[in-house]
């Protein structure tokens, strides 16, 4: 997880988020904290920057020029580069952060240097914390600025000469081609959107296209598969689905085990906002 002074959910309620990245707060929207209360209305008027919608898909930051164009958090030893996006977004997910201290965990139990494929990999956590746990990791994402942003994660982290190969191609495409070429992964971790579009046009729609990607993920894994991650934000999946689908795409004896739930920011009163969902796999020890 994050360090305290690194990040920190410091109030949610009444559709919005308050969060504190390093020495900045952000107020911005949250779908999941519709219908509660804010618990520390004192807190709200500290905030550097506030992103207001002004439309379903559109929406800008208000904040004070305090605010840089970019700053860094990091996790573990892996810096994160920040920077307040016309989506909303700043370029980490929080939430993210128990996935990829899982991740460290499958990577540590092998002295064997691990292959692992990042599909939708954005600016790169998952694929900073392969590397820095020495795996080969191959980062794919469709959106060139969110490739480079990686990049620079990985420069800031003194990760320039891991084995990282880059690419910026529709994930389905690249699995497929990665399939013909023989090549193989022992892990994969993925956070698929609802809906998007690959550099070429390719459309996305998880409900139609993630059995399809699984299976080509399965094949790709199938001679030394160790560990599987996949978590998403699509509205009215639950973990049982995604856990399902997971099972369906690796069939009977996979031996392997299973965690599935939602992900979830700890608030710093103790309370919990839902982030999405996750199902992990890890293929199972002899002797555990």
């Amino acid at each position: 997880m994050f360090a305290k002074e690194q990040y920190q959910l410091l109030d949610f309620g009444d559709g919005r988020r308050l969060e504190r990245f390093g020495e900045f707060i952000l107020d911005r929207p949250s779908v999941a904290a519709e219908g509660v209360p804010k618990q520390q209305a004192e807190l709200w008027s500290s905030a550097h920057a506030i992103y207001v919608r002004r439309g379903a898909n559109e929406g800008a930051w208000q904040s004070t020029n305090q605010m840089p164009l970019s700053w860094k958090i990091q996790h573990e030893n892996c810096d994160l580069e920040l920077k307040l996006t016309d989506f909303g977004h700043v370029g980490v997910f929080p939430e993210q952060s128990g996935n990829w201290d899982w991740m460290t965990r499958q990577l540590k139990s092998t002295d064997e240097t691990l292959k692992v494929l990042n599909l939708f990999a954005y600016t790169g956590g998952a694929t900073l914390t392969g590397a820095a746990h020495g795996a080969e990791v191959v980062h794919v994402d469709s959106a060139q600025n969110s490739v480079l942003w990686a990049r620079r994660n990985t420069e800031s982290s003194g990760l320039t000469d891991a084995s990282i190969r880059w690419i910026t191609e529709d994930s389905r495409k690249f699995a497929t081609r990665e399939l013909k070429r023989g090549n193989k992964y022992h892990g994969v971790v993925m956070d698929p959107p609802s809906y998007g579009h690959g550099p070429k046009g390719e459309v996305w729609k998880i409900q139609q296209d993630l059995d399809e990607l699984l299976d080509l993920c399965m094949q790709l894994t199938a001679h030394d598969r160790r560990f599987i991650l996949i978590s998403c934000h699509t509205t009215g999946y639950l973990p049982h689905d995604l856990e399902q689908k997971l099972r369906m795409a690796l069939g009977s004896g996979h031996g392997g085990t299973f965690e599935s739930g939602g992900l979830a920011i700890r608030s710093a009163d103790g309370r919990q906002l839902p982030c999405g969902i996750a199902v992990r796999w890890t293929k199972k020890i002899d002797g555990t």
